[in-house]
C-alpha cells in the first residue's frame, strides 16, 4: 500500500471512531510517561526488581494517580498538609526536621523517615506498626496531629472532585473513592521512588575509580569484624528491616519505647527499625528523634558504644576507631548517594 493510501486509511478509521463516540486516544496510543513507564520504574544498578503486591499491581495510571494524591494538600483536614510536606523530594523525601509538623503547626514525636526505597520494606514506620505501604499511607491521613482527617471525610473530599473521580474510574473501575484505593495509589507511587547506581554500586560492578581512597578505607571499616555495620545495615538496601535498641533517648525520664508499644515484648523496649543508608547524607537529622544532626555524630555514637541501658543491642559496644577511621567511614556513607528519585517533581496542577 502506498503512503497516501496508508494516510487515507488512517484518516477514515479516525473519523469512523469519532462517529462511534470514541476519542483519538482509542486510535493513537498515548505517549508513555517518562516518570511512570508502562512496564514500571527503571531499577537502578545495585537494586533488585520490585515485587509488586498481588492485590496492588503496578500500572502507570495508578502510579500517576498516587503521585497526584501524594502532593495534594486536600487530603488533610484544613488543606495545608500533604504526604510531601513531611516527605519532600527536595529533601530526599524527608522534611529536614527532628520532628515533623502537621496541621495547625502541631509537632509529632518522631523524625520523618525517607520514602526512598520503601519498595524493599514490608513493615513501615519506625516501630513497624504498619504491615505494608498501603497500611502506612492511611495512618497520617487520620492522625489528628498530622493530616487530621477521618478516612470517611477524606473519601468525601477527594470523591467530591470530578477530576479525581474520573481517574479513580480509569484505575480501579469505579468512580467511588475509597480510603483503600487512595492508599493503593499512593503506595504504588511510593514504590517508584528509588535510589541506586551509587559510587558504591559502580565500584561493586567493577569501576575501581568510583570510590575515593578514603571511601575504600571506610568501606573496609564498615564491613570489618570490628565495626560490623553490615550486621544491621545489610543487603542491597543497607538494612535488615529489624528493630534494635541502640540507646537513643533511653537516658531520658520518659523514653520513647518504640517497637515495645507494638509488640509488648520486653526485648523490644527502646528498639527502632534499622533505616536504609541509601542517600543517608541527604536525610538528616538522624535517629528516630532527630537528635543527631551530622553523620559524624552518628559515627561517634556507635564508636562510644551507644547509650547504656538494660535492653541495648548486643552488637553495640565501643569500637575504638581513630579520628581518621571515623572520617573515612563518613566518606563511605556518602558513597551510598545514588540516582533514581531526583526526577520526581510536584505536579504543576491537580484534578478539579
Amino acid at each position: 500500500m502506498s503512503d497516501s493510501n496508508h494516510y487515507r486509511t488512517g484518516i477514515a478509521a479516525f473519523f469512523a471512531l469519532a462517529c462511534l463516540g470514541l476519542s483519538a486516544n482509542h486510535f493513537f496510543a498515548a505517549p508513555e510517561s517518562p516518570m511512570f513507564p508502562t512496564d514500571g520504574p527503571k531499577i537502578p544498578q545495585g537494586l533488585v526488581p520490585i515485587i509488586w503486591p498481588k492485590d496492588n499491581p503496578y500500572t502507570p495510571e495508578k502510579a500517576e494517580l498516587g503521585w497526584l494524591l501524594y502532593f495534594d494538600n486536600r487530603l488533610s483536614a484544613d488543606g495545608t498538609i500533604s504526604c510531601a510536606s513531611c516527605h519532600d523530594p527536595k529533601l530526599a523525601f524527608t522534611d529536614g526536621g527532628a520532628f515533623s509538623k502537621g496541621i495547625r503547626g502541631q509537632l509529632g514525636g518522631r523524625s520523618a523517615p525517607t520514602v526512598i526505597n520503601r519498595a524493599y520494606s514490608l513493615e513501615q514506620f519506625w516501630d513497624g506498626r504498619a504491615k505494608s505501604l498501603e497500611e502506612q499511607a492511611k495512618g497520617p491521613i487520620a492522625n489528628p496531629i498530622e493530616m487530621g482527617h477521618t478516612h470517611e471525610l477524606c473519601e468525601k473530599c477527594v470523591g467530591g472532585i470530578a477530576g479525581y473521580r474520573k481517574r479513580f474510574k480509569e484505575v480501579f473501575g469505579s468512580e467511588k473513592v475509597t480510603i483503600d484505593h487512595i492508599a493503593k495509589a499512593i503506595a504504588t507511587f511510593e514504590r517508584t521512588v528509588l535510589s541506586g547506581n551509587s559510587p558504591y554500586d559502580k565500584f561493586k560492578a567493577g569501576d575501581e575509580k568510583a570510590l575515593s581512597e578514603s571511601q575504600k578505607r571506610g568501606m573496609e571499616i564498615f564491613f570489618s569484624n570490628n565495626a560490623r555495620c553490615d550486621s544491621c545495615h545489610e543487603g542491597v538496601n543497607f538494612t535488615n528491616g529489624k528493630y534494635s535498641n541502640i540507646g537513643i533517648g533511653m537516658d531520658k525520664p520518659m523514653p520513647d519505647l518504640g517497637r515495645y508499644v507494638v509488640t509488648k515484648q520486653e526485648e523490644d523496649r527502646g528498639a527502632f527499625k534499622t533505616p536504609t543508608l541509601r542517600e543517608v547524607s541527604h536525610t538528616g537529622p538522624y535517629m528516630h528523634d532527630g537528635s543527631m544532626k551530622t553523620l559524624e555524630e552518628v559515627v561517634e555514637h556507635y564508636n562510644k558504644g551507644g547509650i547504656k541501658n538494660k535492653w541495648l543491642h548486643q552488637d553495640i559496644r565501643p569500637l575504638n576507631l581513630t579520628d581518621a577511621n571515623k572520617k573515612d567511614l563518613v566518606e563511605f556513607l556518602k558513597a551510598l548517594n545514588g540516582e533514581g528519585w531526583q526526577q520526581i517533581k510536584p505536579p504543576a496542577s491537580f484534578p478539579e
